[in-house]
């Protein structure tokens, strides 16, 4: 009820990677956000540190983004963020931003994309009942 809802624009740091979770399809990707600051004093542009970002995306928007993003595509992404601490290997405590998406587009300030609807299953017929 109270998460945290973010939109990110970044590009994609690798390709998509797709797998199940038991019957549903999960994707991950890594998501580079370089914010860029414009210093008056010297009319310069500099760039900050980059932000790295584990997104996740579940059922319909796994499959479509599996289908639809590759390295290094300019994205947007909102969802729900998340701060989440992990022991890795080296037995060392680390700390990751994690969003878990709702939403993910290419950014369309950096180019063009072509939208195709995603097919709608059938809706199965209920099986008629013998008459009485």
């Amino acid at each position: 009820m109270f998460e945290s809802t973010i939109t990110v624009r970044g590009w994609l740091g690798g390709d998509v990677d797709l797998r199940r979770a038991g019957d549903v399809p999960v994707a991950s990707f890594r998501l580079a956000c370089t914010p860029r600051r414009f210093n008056r004093r010297t009319e310069t542009w500099s760039d900050g540190a980059t932000q790295w970002f584990t997104v996740t995306c579940w059922r319909g928007l796994a499959d479509n983004v599996a289908r639809s993003l590759r390295r290094g595509d300019p994205v947007v992404v909102q969802g729900r963020l998340d701060l989440r601490k992990y022991v890795n290997g080296d037995d060392v405590e680390v700390e990751s931003l994690e969003i878990d998406a709702t939403a993910v587009g290419h950014d369309l300030s950096r180019g063009t994309s072509r939208f195709t609807r995603t097919p709608r299953e059938p809706v199965a017929a209920a099986p008629e009942e013998p008459a009485a």
